[in-house]
């Protein structure tokens, strides 16, 4: 039987070479597994040519394809939000618009939401990345996890499966990775059913990750020690 109804979104930051093959099975899957989706493509203020090729794109798949542009980037969380905000459908999936997690795995995500589930969570069975990009997420996990006192094992496991209604409640504020930690403690707190199942992580096959540079991730860091004092010490925005 067909999952009811999906809203699909990517954050794309200078992902060209990787949006026309993402796109396409994301499609070929949404048709086979879900009744009524939509395609959301957020350009956070790529520099390369992302926008020619979602023009392209859009032309191909038509009115099932929703471009959303940042003239600007706004930084990950930015992006989140907009994606977010965009989705009309009862539930949302996202994942980043580099291909590092295959899209054709969804189906296991959607195959696990019962009555009471309101966030699905991948965790990867096995990161790709170089060994130093691997120890620094490990660290970024296990400190998020036990300073936010978060239960999901894989925080950054950006492939996310999460009930719209849910996401109306909660208030999102972060612009950096941190959306993550904000995101899941958020969700966390309304006492939501979360489920977790692994899924596969593969290396980039094109461009450079946003995330490993010395710039973002001091203001990864400063915006979750300025969350942690907002929400855990001065219990303020728990919503």
């Amino acid at each position: 039987m067909p999952f009811p109804s999906l809203s699909v979104f990517f954050p794309a930051y200078n992902d060209a070479p990787s949006l026309p093959g993402l796109l396409a099975s994301t499609f070929a899957t949404l048709e086979a597994h879900v009744a009524d989706f939509e395609v959301i493509v957020v350009n956070d203020g790529s520099q390369d040519n992302t926008g020619e090729v979602l023009d392209h794109l859009q032309a191909h798949y038509g009115p099932r394809l929703r471009i959303v542009t940042h003239p600007q980037n706004r930084g990950y969380g930015g992006a989140l939000r907009s994606g977010f905000a965009a989705a009309t459908r009862q539930y949302v999936f996202y994942t980043d618009g580099d291909s590092q997690y295959d899209v054709t795995e969804l189906p296991r995500l959607l195959a696990l939401v019962g009555p009471h589930t309101g966030l699905v969570n991948g965790f990867k069975l096995e990161r790709n990345d170089p060994a130093h990009r691997i120890w620094i997420g490990k660290a970024y996990n296990f400190c998020a996890r036990l300073l936010f006192r978060i239960r999901i094992r894989d925080i950054d496991c950006d492939f996310r499966l999460i009930r719209r209604d849910l996401l109306q409640q909660v208030h999102l504020t972060s612009t950096s990775g941190t959306i993550c930690v904000e995101l899941v403690r958020k969700l966390e707190l309304t006492g939501c059913e979360v489920v977790e199942t692994g899924v596969h992580h593969y290396a980039r096959l094109y461009g450079k990750s946003q995330f490993f540079r010395l710039p973002s991730l001091a203001t990864t860091f400063f915006e979750l020690a300025r969350l942690w004092l907002r929400v855990v010490i001065l219990r303020r925005s728990a919503y």
